[in-house]
C-alpha cells in the first residue's frame, strides 16, 4: 500500500496543476459522478499520512493563497513537509486502509467545502501527462493496459490519471500535523508515549492516531534498524530505544521521500528478505491485534532479541 512518502509524491504532482481548470474527465469510477469536476478549477492539494485531498471550486472563483504552491515547491526540492499540508487522521486507526474518514459530501460540487479524498488501498498511484502501461500479461494472457479511476484532463492540456483508489467528497479536512511523520509539526512526545504503553511496538506504529503516515514496510524496516523486536511491548524498552526507533521513523520516512522526488529505488534491510544484511536467516509472520487487522513482519532474531511478551497481547502467527 502506498505509505506517506508515496502519498507526498502524490500530492506534488497533483500541485503542478493547481489553479488550472478542468477541461475534460473520464475514468471508470462509480463512488462519484466524474462530471461533476468538469469545468471546476483545482485550488489546492492537501495531504495527511496516506490520504490525499483536493479542493475544487467553480472556475469564476477567486484564487486561494496556495495557487503558486510556494511551500510545495520548496518540499519538492527539500522533502520536507509543512504543517498546511495535513489533514483529518482516520477514526480506525488499526483499519486505515480500509476504512472511510466521516466525512459529509457537499451539496454542490466546486462550491464551498468542496474536497474529494483520494485513498490509494493497496495497489494506487497516480500518473501526471501519461497512462500506465502493462508490464506483464494478464491471467487471460491479454497485454491490458490498467484501466484508470479516474482521468482529469486540463485546459493547458495536462493531465492528471488515478489508478486503483477511492474517492469521496468530504466537507472540510482538519489540518493535524503532529500526527505527521513527515510533517515539521510531528509531535515526538505524543508518539513516544503511544510507544511506552505495553502492547507490541509493531501494533502501535500502525497507529495512525500518532504515526500517521507510517505504514508496514517502514514500520518492518525501522524496528530493524532500531534491532528491536516486533513482538517487543514498548513498556519493556528503554526511554533511549524508544527514542532511537522514533528517530529512526522519521529518519527512514524522510530518506524514502527524497529517493522518490529523485525517481530513485530505495534498498530495504528487511522487508521481503530471506536474509538481513549481516547473513543472518530472517524469520517471517503476521501480527496484528486481537480482532484487527494482521501485517506480514520480518525480523532478524539474531539482530532483533525478543523481550518475552505477555502472552495475552500476541496474536498472530509465523510463517
Amino acid at each position: 500500500m502506498p505509505e506517506g512518502p508515496s502519498v507526498r509524491k502524490f500530492q506534488l504532482l497533483a500541485s503542478r496543476f493547481v489553479g488550472q481548470v478542468v477541461a475534460k474527465v473520464g475514468g471508470s469510477t462509480r463512488k462519484i459522478n466524474v462530471d461533476d469536476l468538469k469545468s471546476l478549477r483545482l485550488q489546492d492539494a492537501q495531504v495527511h499520512g496516506k490520504n490525499l485531498f483536493l479542493a475544487f471550486v467553480a472556475a469564476g472563483c477567486p484564487l486561494g493563497p496556495n495557487t503558486d504552491n510556494p511551500v510545495l515547491q520548496g518540499e519538492a526540492a527539500s522533502g520536507t513537509s509543512s504543517p498546511a499540508q495535513v489533514c483529518a487522521p482516520q477514526t480506525h486507526p488499526e483499519e486505515e486502509e480500509l476504512q472511510e474518514l466521516l466525512c459529509s459530501r457537499p451539496e454542490v460540487p466546486g462550491g464551498p467545502g468542496s474536497w474529494l479524498r483520494v485513498h490509494f488501498g493497496l495497489f494506487g498511484s497516480i500518473r501526471a501527462n501519461e497512462f500506465s502501461r502493462a508490464s506483464q500479461a494478464n491471467k487471460r494472457g491479454d497485454w491490458k493496459d490498467p484501466t484508470p479511476r479516474l482521468v482529469l484532463h486540463f485546459e493547458s492540456g495536462g493531465f492528471l490519471v488515478f489508478y486503483n483508489c477511492r474517492m469521496q467528497w468530504c466537507s472540510s479536512p482538519v489540518a493535524d500535523p503532529t500526527s505527521d511523520i513527515l510533517s515539521a509539526d510531528f509531535h515526538h512526545g505524543r508518539a513516544l508515549d503511544a510507544l511506552r504503553a505495553p502492547r507490541p511496538v509493531c501494533y502501535t506504529l500502525l497507529d495512525q492516531r500518532y504515526f500517521s503516515g507510517l505504514g508496514n514496510i517502514i514500520k518492518n524496516e525501522i524496528l530493524y534498524l532500531a534491532k528491536i523486536h516486533p513482538l517487543t511491548q514498548g513498556s519493556l524498552l528503554a526511554s533511549s530505544d524508544l527514542e532511537h526507533l522514533l528517530d529512526c521513523a522519521i529518519q527512514f520516512s524522510s530518506d524514502w521521500l527524497q529517493s522518490k522526488l529523485r525517481d530513485e529505488g530505495l534498498h530495504f534491510q528487511i522487508y521481503q528478505k530471506e536474509q538481513c544484511p549481516l547473513g543472518h536467516a530472517v524469520m517471517k509472520g503476521t501480527f496484528g491485534p486481537s480482532g484487527g487487522y494482521k501485517r506480514l513482519t520480518w525480523w532478524c532474531p539474531q539482530c532483533q532479541p525478543h523481550l518475552p511478551p505477555q502472552a495475552d497481547f500476541f496474536s498472530g502467527k509465523l510463517c
